[in-house]
C-alpha cells in the first residue's frame, strides 16, 4: 500500500530503529515507546488490521508469533514476562491501519491495560 506508513518502513522509505528481519516479518522500536522494551513486529505484506485476516494470512501470521520468543529472549525480556499487544480499529486505538503487535517488557505491566 502506497500511503501505508508501516509499508514504507518495510521498503526503507521511511527510518527505523530494526530489531528483527526476515523474507515474512519486519520487527522495529516503537517511536513513542510505553515501556522500556517496546517493540513492534509486522508482517511484511499489508493487513489492515487483525479484523482483516483471511485463511490465506495463517502461514504469515504462524510464522510472525514463532518469532516473538526470539526477539523476546534478544531484546533480554523472555525469562521476566512481556505483553503482546495487537489492537483493531478506532476504538481499539489502532492508529496505523497495517497489522502490527506490540511486545511490551522491562518492567511490571499493570492490568488491566485499558
Amino acid at each position: 500500500m502506497e500511503n501505508c506508513l508501516f509499508c514504507q518502513i518495510v521498503a526503507g522509505e521511511i527510518p527505523s530503529q530494526k530489531v528483527y528481519e526476515d523474507d515474512v516479518v519486519y520487527a522495529f522500536q516503537d517511536i513513542r515507546p510505553q515501556a522500556p522494551i517496546h517493540i513492534l513486529i509486522i508482517p511484511k505484506r499489508h493487513i489492515s488490521s487483525a479484523q482483516s485476516v483471511t485463511d490465506s494470512d495463517t502461514a504469515i501470521l504462524g510464522h510472525l508469533h514463532a518469532v516473538i520468543p526470539q526477539i523476546a529472549a534478544n531484546a533480554g525480556i523472555a525469562e521476566t514476562g512481556y505483553r503482546v499487544v495487537t489492537n483493531v480499529g478506532r476504538h481499539g486505538q489502532q492508529t496505523v491501519p497495517h497489522l502490527h503487535y506490540h511486545v511490551l517488557g522491562g518492567r511490571q505491566l499493570g492490568w488491566p491495560p485499558g
